[in-house]
């Protein structure tokens, strides 16, 4: 089949973007026709709280840049552009309520040509809600003719939001383009970081609904039962740093910052150096950071929001706490390390990447297709 993805691509930084190409390599492999279609601005500047939006160094890989999402311009010619390419279906990437407008306009002109429009809906609504997030969010939603989905949260949210429009849900894959696992001891050697001490990781960029506060809040505890422990966190902030360095002034070497968006050539050297990776989420939908833990076989610890207990079973890939319960937190990675558990939850991390295939992704895409054009 021929299929338009709509969504951001390299140069764009980030998991979505990261998904978009995995995607389109996917459906390539599979023998079907792919073009790829990207932002030429993808936010304002202004309502973007990182430093770029863009990989250091990323150059664009065959992806048309046309698509603004302020430029109503844009929306039309991007319409015009993918109904002149006659694709069996076109595929959106969908994981903020901002993106409704725009969308939803290109989707109902696609409708109009007789394309069918799918989305992939990595979060139907955000987790810091804003008035009219439901609005935005329908004007898109309910303009497409089927919806893939990664977790149930997500899903219960499209059925209420997109009634009748066909949905699949499928795991959400294993990313598997940051290459191989490089030795611990080079890793640690890498970063700085001590050969035998227990390493925790906190990945990606940091905003209050990812709990990093709570985890900082455990520390003390976790100290005192297991004082050579490291917690690392690597990723851009996109709240006020100065908060999170305030509560770790007490705890001295035992919290490291990477205080900046790390690039894909270093991500490797990051999980390969933890020993368990903790997301201290409040809330969530789903994360890519477990399927990239996954990828470099390590174990998660995480809490029990939206779908992030479905990807990381408890006792089995990881561990699974309360929400904002350091107390919890900090007693879950202390068992972690004094159980020595990593052998076990490591064989279940690896049973769980090999369910997590890209061709549940791209089934779901095909059969929504072929529904759509009975």
């Amino acid at each position: 089949m021929r299929f338009a993805l709509i969504g951001p691509f390299p140069p764009y930084r980030g998991g979505i973007a990261h998904f978009s190409e995995a995607l389109r390599q996917g459906l390539s492999g599979r023998g079907h026709e792919v073009e790829a279609v990207t932002f030429s601005r993808q936010y304002p500047g202004v309502l973007f709280p990182g430093t770029t939006q863009y990989e250091p160094g990323g150059a664009a890989d065959g992806a048309e840049r046309l698509l603004d999402t302020i430029g109503p311009r844009s929306w039309w010619r991007t319409a015009r552009h993918v109904i002149g390419r006659e694709p069996d279906a076109v595929v959106f990437q969908f994981w903020m309520p901002f993106l409704g407008p725009s969308y939803g306009v290109v989707a109902r002109r696609l409708r109009k040509a007789g394309v069918p429009v799918l989305a992939v809906v990595h979060n139907a609504l955000p987790h810091e809600r804003r008035p009219g997030d439901r609005a935005l969010a329908q004007t898109f939603l309910r303009a497409c003719d089927g919806l893939v989905v990664m977790s149930e949260s997500v899903r219960r949210d499209v059925e209420r939001l997109a009634p009748g429009v066909p949905v699949r849900q499928v795991r959400h894959p294993v990313y598997e383009h940051f290459g191989e696992a490089v030795p611990r001891a080079e890793a640690r050697a890498a970063l700085g970081l001590p050969a035998e001490a227990p390493v925790l990781l906190f990945f990606g960029f940091v905003r209050r609904y990812k709990g990093l506060h709570v985890l900082l809040d455990a520390m003390p505890r976790v100290l005192a039962r297991l004082p050579e422990a490291r917690l690392v966190v690597a990723g851009e902030f996109y709240d006020d740093e100065a908060p999170y360095r305030r509560q770790a002034e007490a705890l001295g070497a035992a919290v490291r910052f990477d205080a900046e968006y790390i690039p894909s050539e270093a991500v490797a050297t990051y999980f390969s150096a933890a020993d368990v990776v903790v997301q201290p989420y409040v809330s969530a939908t789903q994360s890519g950071v477990a399927q990239i833990a996954f990828h470099f076989e390590r174990p998660v610890i995480t809490t029990d929001v939206g779908g992030l207990a479905e990807t990381v079973p408890d006792g089995e890939a990881g561990l699974v706490v309360p929400s904002e319960d350091s107390a919890a937190l900090a007693d879950a990675v202390v068992r972690f390390f004094e159980d020595a558990m990593a052998e076990k939850l490591v064989a279940g991390v690896r049973r769980e990447r090999e369910a997590a295939s890209w061709e549940h992704v791209i089934g779901a895409v095909e059969d929504l297709t072929k529904q759509a054009r009975r």
